[in-house]
């Protein structure tokens, strides 16, 4: 049997009155949306002869999963994509240029404490690990400082494990988190005990899909950064260890061109320097963050 079968009379009705097409409550572009999903899904099922029992395990493997979506989105390359998707649609439209744009992942926590100056992000001792350093600008399209920025850091400890999610509750809140305002110039600098990489929960639902695809789970040592700035677009991007195993390998599909940097190592510490250059808003939606859900924890106040 080939997917035709979709298109026959009896299941094409079946579509229209699950999606409520022709209900007059409802929204349509939903509905819309709604329609072509189980459609897709009902076509994939025949085209690869999925049986019951194989369809019953995938929803098994949904619920349980549930939990680690924030790994099993990006793991896939879906998360990856919808930043081609919307590089692709700047190009339509003619805007190019910045610094590119990735993957957020799911680990970051709103209400890190706001800093200025050469800002330490590490809280907690994380003994044997070199100490990064990291510094340059923001700048506008037109290579001018853009004032008024806060540039939002995260990243995971020597271990791999990020503050508020670290099962062993070793971390203290905002370990290796910070929201940095940033001068006239708009530089910025700060230091911490560099991040290790580090892999999807071993048996998880990531883990387990991603051995039966063949793949591993990996991601190098890596630092997270949203930037936002009055009348430019807010970035989410971040950068990869260009010196790291993975760097070229990432399970999440993070690594992009331009954001590799890789870091002058001395002794006990590390250094990159790293320009970042954003883009003009075009409304209000431009400077603020996507409707995805994010973590929260109670703001806190702290000297540089």
């Amino acid at each position: 049997m080939d997917v035709s079968f979709v298109k026959t009379p009896e299941i094409q009705q079946l579509l229209d009155r699950a999606a409520g097409v022709n209900e007059s409550g409802g929204n349509p572009r939903f509905k819309a949306i709604m329609r072509d999903l189980f459609q897709s899904i009902m076509e994939l099922i025949v085209r690869h002869d999925i049986s019951e029992s194989e369809f019953w395990l995938a929803m098994k493997f949904l619920a349980d999963g549930a939990g680690e979506i924030g790994l099993i989105v990006p793991g896939t390359g879906i998360e990856h994509f919808l930043d081609l998707y919307m590089d692709a649609k700047d190009a339509e439209a003619g805007l190019t240029g910045g610094t590119p744009r990735t993957i957020e992942g799911p680990l970051y926590v709103a209400g890190a404490p706001l800093v200025e100056g050469n800002v330490n992000l590490s809280t907690d001792p994380d003994e044997g690990t070199q100490v990064l350093h990291m510094t340059g600008a923001v700048t506008g399209p037109d290579g001018e400082p853009v004032q008024n920025a806060i540039l939002h850091v995260w990243h995971a400890n020597s271990q791999g494990w990020y503050s508020h999610f670290d099962p062993t509750g070793e971390q203290t809140p905002f370990n290796n988190r910070r929201r940095i305002k940033l001068g006239a110039d708009g530089r910025y600098a700060f230091h911490s005990h560099q991040p290790s990489g580090y892999s999807v929960p071993p048996q998880g639902a990531t883990d387990q899909l991603m051995q039966a695809l063949g793949r591993h789970g990996n991601r190098p040592a890596h630092v997270h950064f949203f930037i936002e700035a009055p009348g430019y677009r807010t970035l989410t991007t971040q950068i990869n260890f260009g010196d790291d195993p993975f760097a070229a390998d990432d399970f999440a599909f993070g690594t992009r061109e331009g954001l590799l940097p890789v870091p002058n190592r001395q002794g006990d510490a590390a250094y990159i320097a790293f320009d970042f250059q954003l883009q003009r808003a075009h409304d209000a939606a431009d400077e603020g963050f996507s409707a995805r859900s994010r973590a929260e924890a109670q703001p806190a106040v702290e000297n540089a």
